[in-house]
């Protein structure tokens, strides 16, 4: 087989695979493509303080065990 025969069967395999996988894999891609469209590139939610209610003292249960 000639050079420019295998680089396009190479080329044709390698374009055939990424097809696959971008169908195999459309909905969590879609999702996260969306995703990275809707964040704000601004904001780091590590930088945000949970509120006191949500996040119980160590040693002490949770309120929504509390209750039961």
């Amino acid at each position: 087989m000639g050079k420019g025969k295998q680089a396009a069967v190479v080329l044709g395999a390698l374009a055939f695979g990424w097809l696959a996988i971008e169908m195999a894999f459309k909905p969590f891609l879609d999702r996260a493509r969306s995703a990275m469209d809707r964040s704000d590139p601004d904001r780091d939610p590590d930088d945000e303080e949970a509120p006191s209610s949500e996040l119980p003292a160590p040693g002490q249960p949770s309120p929504a065990a509390a209750s039961q």
